[in-house]
């Protein structure tokens, strides 16, 4: 542990300098070349690594100085920390979590979880300014390392081979937002490296812009960055260019009007190929140590770091952990949490995916807690009432708890090999050429099986299965809002789950609720921006 600490905190010292500036312009774009970087920090060679640092800090951090910090001016921490934000986004909207706090961030979180968002939601522009930050970061980053500008420094021979990778990271990292823009808002103002700073405001980009963007990207970087598995810790590699490829292409229906369930298909065998295996048992992937455990070195393909000594931040495993603590079961220790009080339980939509027969009681993916407790939720505010669940923990698999009770160790994982094998099996079910149906079955069977669960067949390999399968194996992962609009779930009437809509036992949504609305703040700050229809 002591080790990794160590890591972590080499990993990290980038962003001291890089995310220490301020900004209150919300489309977030440099004002001048020493916004952020400077010819002092590039005087040393070794300042390159740490500015490539800072922009993964920024999928971590939202400041320098504490929890409390946040470099976006006028937004506040607690409602622009990439993964929570993220996580608010695709799973509290969803029909999987609700949270007891209703009123917290002046009832945005309300307003997400009962699906009554507007443009003026502080969590769509802490996400949507997060995002656009990451872009800004990796734009000036590219400024910084051109080879006449390393060579004008005298780095040439001291940053090597290293630079061509650290250039393709910072680049994934950008698309990677674009990407999340992409599917969050359907659009996004359009800036790179060679765009002017200063007063340019970005183009706006529409779904299939952004897509021919994040696609022509990956694929343009995939020969410098570093080998699967064999990169850095929470560094990224082909094998997390390959995932967000097989994402877009299996949202691409979505997206752009067109499937791409065949090219899903090659990209996510590329993963599976590529060294990656299950960790032997489901909870590991969710532990203070999943970053150096089984699943860790082998399932997890992108972490996002949390720490509960060097990076304390207010993140997504950080408020999931924390609300998962009970306020009947006394559960705080088994979770290495102080807790909040049963802040967070399932709606019964969820919890009937593991009760009502499809799978064993015994499966292990069921970490539901349901003794002293109902299933349906009145008052949202009535933490007694719900099942709660006690799937991540700040607990390693050696049985210790993390250092502190309050910012946990446990990193997010974004990306799984476990979801490969599902993102696989739906492109095969949905028509992709390239897979096989046994392959498929085998897939899902190798997940259930690791989890105690039945096995499958091929006649039972069907897209409603899948969709329940993967709130079974992917909760409270960042899938689940993605997953039902692919599936047609989201808005409209046909799948309704309790206080869908603002309404006790759901109801149905427009359309125009499988998009978020542009953020208010956003759009002035950028006059190219348009709202999304309907809002």
């Amino acid at each position: 542990m002591k080790t990794n600490y160590i890591h972590k905190f080499y990993f990290f010292f980038g962003i001291l300098f890089i995310l220490s500036a301020c900004t209150n312009d919300l489309d977030v774009t440099p004002k001048d070349d020493d916004e952020f970087l400077s010819e002092e920090f590039y005087a040393s060679s070794n300042s390159y690594k740490q500015a490539l640092a800072g922009i993964y800090g920024n999928l971590s951090l939202t400041g320098t100085s504490g929890a409390g910090s946040s470099n976006l001016q006028g937004i506040d921490p607690g409602t622009s920390q990439y993964a929570r934000t993220l996580w608010y986004l695709q799973d509290l909207a969803a029909d999987e979590p609700i949270w007891s706090y209703e009123n917290d961030e002046g009832g945005a979180v309300k307003e997400i979880q009962r699906n009554t968002w507007g443009p003026s939601n502080t969590i769509l522009l802490g996400f949507f300014s997060r995002a656009m930050f990451t872009v800004a970061l990796t734009n000036d980053f590219l400024r910084q390392t051109t080879p006449e500008v390393i060579e004008a420094r005298g780095h040439t021979l001291k940053v090597g081979n290293d630079i061509k990778a650290y250039r393709a990271e910072a680049r994934l990292l950008r698309a990677l937002a674009y990407y999340h823009m992409m599917d969050l808002f359907g659009k996004a103002a359009f800036v790179t490296e060679n765009d002017p700073i200063g007063t340019f405001q970005g183009p706006q980009y529409d779904r299939t812009q952004l897509f021919q963007f994040v696609e022509s990207e990956l694929l343009a970087i995939e020969g410098d960055l570093i080998a699967p598995r064999q990169n850095e810790y929470a560094r990224a590699d082909k094998a997390v260019a390959w995932t967000i490829l097989a994402k877009i292409y299996l949202n691409a229906k979505v997206y752009t009007g067109q499937e791409k369930n065949t090219e899903c298909i090659t990209y996510t065998k590329k993963v599976i190929g590529s060294g990656f295996s299950l960790a032997s048992d489901y909870s590991l992937n969710f532990l203070a140590d999943n970053d150096f455990n089984e699943a860790g070195r082998n399932e997890i393909i992108f972490h996002l770091v949390s720490d509960g000594v060097v990076t304390q931040n207010y993140g997504a495993t950080t408020v999931i952990i924390n609300g998962e603590v009970g306020s009947l079961e006394s559960n705080s220790a088994a979770l290495g949490a102080q807790g909040w009080g049963g802040a967070l339980r399932v709606r019964k939509q969820f919890a009937n995916k593991f009760l009502n027969g499809d799978v064993p009681l015994t499966d292990k993916r069921n970490t539901l807690l349901t003794a002293g407790r109902t299933i349906d939720i009145v008052d949202v505010g009535d933490r007694d009432s719900g099942f709660i669940i006690t799937k991540y923990k700040n607990i390693t698999s050696k049985g210790k708890p993390g250092p502190d009770p309050t910012f946990v160790d446990t990193d997010f994982p974004m990306f799984r090999l476990a979801d490969i094998y599902l993102m696989y099996a739906e492109a095969v079910v949905r028509g992709g050429t390239g897979g096989s149906m046994t392959d498929a079955v085998n897939y899902v069977n190798l997940l259930r099986s690791r989890a105690s669960s039945s096995a499958i067949s091929s006649a039972n390999l069907t897209l409603p299965f899948l969709i329940d399968e993967r709130s079974r194996e992917l909760y409270w992962e960042g899938h689940r809002r993605q997953d039902l609009v692919r599936f047609g779930l989201f808005t409209g009437g046909n799948y309704n789950w309790v206080f869908k809509g603002g309404s006790a036992s759901g109801i149905a949504l427009p359309s125009h609720f499988n998009v978020y609305p542009i953020p208010a703040n956003n759009m002035a700050a950028n006059p190219n921006l348009t709202q999304n229809t309907g809002y």
